[in-house]
């Protein structure tokens, strides 16, 4: 009969289709399995390792992985990167988390005090480090955070780093501070209420309650000084702000927005660029080294930014992310918006901004790595490029710039 025959060939169609998911899956259980003398060698259980993945299975559907000779997947679109800043520092956002900041202030005084005193660290700042990374532990993370580890240790494109972080998530259970059901994670392994990598977990864990163990998930000292020490550890220095907001002057060259381009506070300030409404910089804060930031070129707001801002960067590799995290702590004694308002209304593709990248290297002008994310490098070597072809500099990825570079192609 032919029905049977074609039930039976879609059976066989399906069979095969699942036949190279259970051979990677069979591959994964063995790659597993060969790590336990690492996982021995870092001080983890034979008991807890066979528990722990025992039935482990890869998640195929995360991105940055390398698949079956395919390239790598795309990063995940993170909001820093795809989002104007008025969308990603989002007024209402701020605010309301600004006046949750100052509840949990006092809420936590003792132990904030405590944090400020041991690392020089401010209160605010870590807060809203907790506030931009889990909503102040209202937000979950997704993932299984050994599943995530084993499966980017496994197919990811930076195998090397994942499988020691594999090794350590293993030893974070084997210590028994976090359960294996609480033990969540973002797509990239980052867990806990302040979002480490189990890496930098073990390197900076503070246990600022005494309770015998460092519980970044679970206990908000914890969590926050573990935050602060990581944030010493990239060099914070304290007493130190982490920017500044200023008006450049009419002639400010975009070009220069870059973190090699460094000059005193007060040789900034001598070369036109005014801090907003009217504040005052001390003798000890003009001698500081900073840099210019202006995250819409010439549009919105403009920055001079301390080595503070590039430590927040350490944590997460996003200007919008250390402008969220800056501008926040901020607003928790100061209930002011940035003083001149985000302009741009839309951010191109990132295939777009990609192509870009591709032209500008081509022409010399850009030597970062090519990833669709309209960063300080990028948007200066789109100036110096807006230059040479003669456009308007401003420093910003737009259509007309992309159409410019395509007629030159």
């Amino acid at each position: 009969m032919i029905f049977p025959r074609f039930l039976l060939a879609v059976l066989l169609v399906a069979l095969t289709a699942q036949a190279p998911a259970r051979a990677a899956d069979a591959a994964f259980t063995a790659f597993i399995a060969s790590l336990w003398p690492e996982a021995q060698a870092a001080g983890v259980s034979r008991a807890t390792f066979e528990r722990e993945t025992r039935g482990l299975e890869p998640d195929y559907k995360l991105p940055d992985l390398v698949l079956g000779g395919r390239p790598a997947t795309g990063a995940r679109a993170q909001p820093e990167f795809v989002q104007v800043p008025a969308d990603y520092v989002k007024e209402a956002t701020i605010a309301r988390l600004a006046n949750e900041g100052r509840r949990l202030m006092q809420q936590h005084r003792a132990a904030l005090e405590e944090i400020e005193r041991r690392f020089g660290v401010p209160a605010s700042v870590v807060l809203a480090i907790w506030g931009r990374e889990t909503d102040f532990g209202r937000y979950t993370s997704p993932y299984d955070a050994l599943r995530v580890t084993a499966t980017q240790a496994y197919v990811g494109r930076r195998k090397e780093q994942y499988r020691t972080e594999f090794i350590l998530a293993l030893k974070i259970l084997d210590e028994g501070v976090v359960s294996r059901k609480a033990f969540r994670a973002s797509w990239a392994g980052a867990t806990g209420l302040t979002q480490f990598l189990p890496s930098d977990y073990y390197a900076h864990r503070v246990d600022l309650d005494g309770d015998g163990r460092a519980d970044i998930w679970g206990s908000v000292p914890d969590a926050l000084a573990s935050a602060a020490s990581q944030l010493v550890g990239k060099g914070w220095q304290g007493g130190v702000r982490w920017a500044y907001e200023v008006r450049p002057p009419a002639n400010a060259d975009c070009t220069l927005a870059v973190p090699e381009v460094q000059a005193s506070l007060g040789e900034w300030l001598r070369a036109g660029f005014v801090p907003v409404r009217g504040q005052k910089l001390s003798a000890a804060e003009q001698a500081q080294p900073a840099s210019l930031l202006q995250p819409e070129g010439l549009y919105g707001p403009s920055f001079l930014v301390t080595k503070n801002y590039f430590v927040i960067k350490e944590y997460n590799f996003s200007d919008l992310y250390v402008l969220f995290v800056g501008h926040l702590a901020d607003r928790m004694s100061d209930p002011k918006p940035f003083a001149t308002p985000w302009s741009a209304s839309r951010q191109l593709h990132t295939s777009s901004v990609e192509a870009m990248q591709t032209h500008l290297a081509g022409l010399g002008l850009y030597k970062d790595k090519v990833d669709g994310k309209a960063g300080m490098l990028t948007r200066s070597a789109l100036g110096a490029y807006q230059k040479q072809a003669g456009l308007k500099v401003d420093c910003w990825p737009s259509e007309s710039v992309l159409q410019s570079m395509r007629a030159a192609r």
